[in-house]
């Protein structure tokens, strides 16, 4: 069993806690000649594809290596800047290597409050009173599962498809929450979580779920 992360929203629709878990590393390096044919998009921190995809490169890729070498920000590892070097004919054949990005804080955030909405529709357009709402989100690659608590809060995990007994193991997060959160005298409720004690049995119950599967807790 693969646990991609781990979220909580409270009742507000605020993100007050995520963990990525496993999140599989995508990496694409190709050889390209003269001239490039994918556009980049220069900044201090960070060069990104603006247009054109091929062979798995896609637009918000960011270039992570030239040649093998790392790129920080805007500069390679011996300070050269890679603007220069991409836009030079005489430095092709370049072999570029290009990352998915990780998520920021801000970008969570953001889906978070979406989901928030999406759930209360789903609620609504039940033709059943009393809704539970979303349970299950299904895409090509993964499922969320949410899990809402009667006071609100909401549990999501993405995690691989076809991986059965989700709903115990969120309902087992819910028992740590209760546990080392809520009983926390420092935990303002609504507030972002942050617990040691939290932090540390959670990602012990996701490494054994994966080890062992749901059975094992």
């Amino acid at each position: 069993m693969v646990i991609y992360g781990v979220y909580i929203v409270n009742k507000s629709g605020g993100l007050i806690f995520n963990l990525d878990h496993n999140l599989p590393k995508i990496e694409t390096e190709k050889t390209f000649s003269y001239p490039l044919d994918i556009n980049l998009e220069y900044e201090p921190k960070r060069i990104s594809v603006s247009f054109g995809q091929r062979d798995g490169i896609n637009v918000g890729h960011h270039l992570v290596s030239v040649n093998g070498m790392q790129v920080n920000g805007s500069v390679l590892e011996d300070g050269r800047d890679v603007r220069e070097i991409i836009e030079s004919k005489d430095s092709y054949p370049l072999s570029l290597k290009f990352s998915r990005p990780k998520m920021t804080t801000n970008e969570k955030i953001f889906l978070a409050s979406m989901f928030y909405p999406l759930f209360a529709i789903a609620s609504q357009l039940s033709p059943e009173p009393k809704s539970s709402g979303i349970e299950v989100l299904e895409a090509d690659t993964f499922r969320l599962h949410c899990f809402q608590t009667l006071t609100g809060v909401k549990f999501m995990i993405f995690a691989e498809n076809m991986q059965a007994g989700i709903d115990v193991l969120l309902r087992r997060i819910y028992e740590l929450y209760a546990d080392y959160v809520l009983k926390n005298p420092f935990y303002s409720l609504e507030m972002p979580i942050r617990c040691e004690l939290f932090d540390t049995n959670l990602q012990a119950l996701l490494d054994q779920v994966e080890k062992g599967g749901v059975a094992s807790i």
